[in-house]
């Protein structure tokens, strides 16, 4: 996911988009605990979607107050 791509959206959308990626992250960290994980770098990918979503959202409250 591309920074460009997240910030046309609203921050619900993007509160709703960190909501699916820290789910995703739990999956992933228990498909590796248990063996099962195939793509390794996804569990990567998945924790700077978070970041990139957490800053643009820090961001955007930064700029209404």
């Amino acid at each position: 996911m591309k920074a460009s791509d997240l910030k046309g959206k609203t921050a619900d959308e993007l509160g709703t988009t960190l909501l699916d990626l820290r789910k995703e992250k739990f999956n992933l960290r228990f498909q590796k605990a248990s063996g099962q994980l195939d793509n390794t770098a996804r569990a990567r990918q998945v924790r700077r979607d978070i970041a990139r979503i957490k800053t643009l959202l820090r961001i955007t409250q930064q700029s209404a107050s």
